[in-house]
């Protein structure tokens, strides 16, 4: 892990004491509310449907053991409202049907953050502090800034890897914060960042995706013979009301200029983007309509870089030196410890470790290691929580098994990427007793899924109730692993923060006369090997009540059953039978009973605003 300098640490802990200052001089009256929001925004501090959410960045996924025990302690002192504010929450949303509202949780997003929803405003600097003190913050979990920078969760492990794509996202990482020129961008800006061949970090759904890549011939006039490392760079990608695929706009770019290159794409974009209308101001609607002339136009401002402003951001080799001696692989020497000693594992359990080891345990570059990844997809929480004991358990047996080291995963997991083989056992044994162990990971409860209506100001319909229901209705093992790997995403609204439309099924919640709808999707793809070339999922048609998504989803399955070849995977199947069968089964599925007994969604118009900058 990147090792923080006295310099990183200094920077820290003075934001932490500025966002003190600040707040004290709100609840004192002296900073009124609309001076404090743009300032609590940007240590990542947002005012939800009902209490506030802090977001605190995960730079591309990796936290150490200490730091998840910080966050284990934020979820177990802070992460609870007041009585107060908890009874008209859970008041508003028993109105829905919701009858648990969690508290001392962290949530783990996509963008391989953690999320807490119930922290007072009132004590957010001591939790400022606490996040300091382990090297944390929120910096940029908001506004129209670049975002955090996101990469693939087998970063440094991977045996498809052709470099580590770590050390170039911290570099980009330390550009862009409180980068001068691009904190008031038209709208948040998305970097993502894959060094394998498999792209695992859905790269092509993002406003800048990023491939480190070897050259594949000789190119004089830029000084790159064959072989040479570099990146192919997508621009454009994103979710949202209107999906777009990223478009390549350089096939090869040298390694040393990626910042002088991203300095041209983010600029261009800061010039042209569209600051009048928020719902057109993303930069894949800049290259959407403008294609050529906008990637014409990036290369004249990086020229411009190069040669006029002296290439400001080229990275040396002896800074690409400095940073990747942070990202060696730890040293596994022996240990006396209790997990080196044999775990015979009985045969009553035989069946289950065996499955565990093929969904949940991924191979290593270092044949002696693996990746093992421990599900936090399981009856009774919502996709991607983890409550102040799970936190503190995944720092112990990341202490235990991986050097001290996890990753926050795209899919809401975590993983721990420095297992040693002989330690499989031992490790399965104490992920089951922390409930942890589960082998669905790529299986169908395996799902994405946002916090939807249950905490998002923004949602339109609840995530969570429709994720447990299906994670009720698929618990048998056997009938998860013959269905095989399928990709489930939920998102509450169409800001699409659950991936709906990179779902192999996806479920957005929509609002009708103010009542909750679900619109399916089928035959999305995040870009990976098993879905394909990434591509947003068609709606099979209207939308369907709650009571009747479980149904659909039913009906889904049945269908790739019936049409399956052999061990062919739903999103094989789909592609060949092809997408009319699957929505006719869909459809099939409509209740004669429409079920106008839905229950109602609140509006929280009050907090819209703020909530559409997370």
């Amino acid at each position: 892990m990147y090792q923080y300098t006295e310099f990183d640490r200094q920077f820290v802990r003075a934001r932490a004491a500025q966002h003190r200052d600040q707040l004290e001089r709100n609840l004192a009256g002296t900073l009124s509310d609309d001076e404090f929001r743009p300032l609590r925004l940007q240590n990542g501090w947002y005012i939800q449907r009902h209490a506030p959410m802090l977001r605190v960045a995960v730079p591309y996924g990796e936290l150490a053991s200490a730091q998840l025990r910080v966050l284990a302690r934020i979820a177990r002192e802070f992460d609870h409202p007041s009585k107060d504010v908890f009874d008209t929450a859970i008041g508003k949303q028993a109105a829905l049907g919701t009858t648990h509202l969690p508290m001392g949780y962290g949530h783990f997003s996509t963008r391989q953050n953690v999320q807490f929803n119930w922290i007072p405003l009132a004590r957010s600097a001591d939790v400022m502090d606490l996040l300091a003190s382990v090297n944390m913050h929120g910096i940029q979990t908001s506004g129209n800034c670049i975002r955090n920078i996101t990469s693939d969760e087998l970063a440094g492990v991977a045996p498809d890897e052709i470099a580590d794509p770590r050390p170039f996202a911290e570099i980009m990482r330390q550009w862009s914060t409180l980068h001068p020129e691009f904190a008031f961008l038209p709208r948040k800006f998305k970097i993502a960042i894959t060094g394998a061949t498999e792209d695992r970090a859905a790269t092509a759904w993002h406003d800048v995706g990023l491939h480190l890549i070897r050259s594949p011939h000789r190119d004089a006039a830029q000084g790159v013979a064959a072989g040479d490392l570099g990146f192919r760079v997508l621009v454009g990608g994103g979710m949202g009301r209107t999906p777009v695929i990223g478009t390549t706009i350089r096939e090869f770019l040298p390694w040393n200029q990626i910042m002088n290159y991203l300095e041209a794409v983010v600029r261009v974009y800061n010039r042209w983007g569209r600051r009048d209308n928020m719902y057109k101001a993303r930069i894949k609607i800049l290259v959407k309509a403008e294609g050529q002339r906008y990637i014409d136009e990036v290369e004249a401002e990086y020229q411009q870089i190069i040669t006029r402003d002296g290439a400001p951001h080229t990275i040396l080799q002896a800074e690409l030196d400095r940073v990747t001696a942070c990202f060696v692989p730890p040293a596994l020497a022996e240990r006396a410890r209790i997990a080196t000693k044999s775990v015979a594992i009985p045969s009553a359990r035989q069946v289950s470790y065996e499955r565990w080891l093929k969904q949940n345990v991924a191979a290593h570059k270092n044949p002696a290691l693996r990746a093992v990844t421990l599900s936090y997809k399981r009856l009774g929480q919502a996709p991607g929580d983890a409550d102040a004991d799970q936190l503190d358990t995944a720092a112990d047996l990341a202490d235990e098994f991986s050097a001290g080291e996890v990753r926050v995963t795209h899919d809401q997991n975590l993983l721990l990427p420095w297992v040693r083989v002989e330690d499989l056992p031992a490790l399965w044994v104490a992920a089951s007793h922390a409930g942890l162990a589960r082998s669905n990971v790529r299986l169908l409860t395996d799902m994405i899924a946002c916090p939807g209506g249950d905490f998002c100001a923004l949602a339109n319909a609840r995530s969570i109730p429709i994720a447990a229901a299906v994670t009720e209705r698929y618990q048998d093992m056997d009938e998860l692993h013959d269905l095989g790997e399928i990709d489930l995403h939920i998102s509450g609204c169409i800001n699409s923060c659950g991936h709906h439309h990179s779902g192999h099924i996806g479920i957005l919640g929509v609002d009708k006369d103010g009542k909750e709808w679900y619109q399916v999707s089928l035959g999305g793809s995040d870009g990976s090997r098993l879905s394909g070339p990434a591509v947003p999922g068609k709606v099979v048609g209207p939308s369907f009540g709650a009571l009747e998504v479980p149904g659909v989803i039913e009906a889904l399955l049945d269908t790739f059953r019936q049409h399956r070849h052999g061990r062919e995977t739903f999103i094989d199947t789909l592609k060949r039978v092809g997408f009319d069968a699957f929505k006719a089964a869909a459809n099939s599925a409509r209740l004669a009973d429409k079920h106008e007994e839905l229950h109602t969604l609140p509006k929280s118009v009050d907090f819209a605003r703020d909530a559409q900058e997370a």
